[in-house]
């Protein structure tokens, strides 16, 4: 679709909210979709996110999807990204759980489908061997690369799941997603 790809050249979602506690700036779902209402309005588009719960193994996820409707041809992508629901946070009820993880998983959402760079969020600040040291990481960005259409794409970030924080892991699907749509 030739207007998400001039949407994702125009996009300027800065991280204007910086957290005291982890001290790095961040951008929120909210930042996202302040930033892309104009080019949305200037290219005639629909964007619509939607959230569903899904148990897998004993957890609860959140599965938020961006679909992005262009209004004159009526061709949709869609981008998911999931978000595992903390059992308790301290100081927050049930509700309030799954809003944080609905908004989480709509950040990442709105970032795949808008191939946000997150290069230098918080976690590609951190150098811990789960993020430095993992052979798996290198396998998964092979699979990513490899995937041939969306479906497949689909099929490959959902299987590797565990990297759904990692910036090197969401900017190679970014990339690639966008590179499947340009086809």
């Amino acid at each position: 679709m030739e207007k998400l790809t001039k949407i994702q050249s125009e996009l300027k979602a800065p991280k204007s909210l910086y957290n005291d506690f982890g001290k790095y700036n961040y951008r929120s779902a909210e930042n996202i979709l302040e930033a892309v209402k104009p080019l949305l309005k200037k290219y005639n588009c629909t964007l619509v996110l939607s959230d569903d719960v899904e148990m897998l193994g004993a957890r609860v996820y959140v599965k938020a999807t961006a679909t992005l409707t262009d209004n004159e041809t009526k061709v949709r992508v869609t981008a998911q990204a999931f978000a595992r629901e903390e059992e308790s946070k301290k100081g927050m009820d049930a509700s309030q759980v799954t809003g944080a993880c609905s908004s989480y998983a709509r950040k990442y959402a709105l970032g795949g489908l808008f191939c946000i760079d997150d290069g230098k969020d918080a976690d590609a600040l951190n150098t811990s061997k789960q993020y430095t040291e993992d052979p798996n990481l290198e396998l998964a960005l092979q699979q990513v690369r490899d995937a041939n259409d969306m479906l497949t794409l689909g099929r490959v970030y959902r299987r590797w799941g565990a990297y759904a924080r990692n910036s090197e892991f969401l900017n190679a699907c970014s990339k690639r997603k966008a590179e499947l749509n340009a086809k």
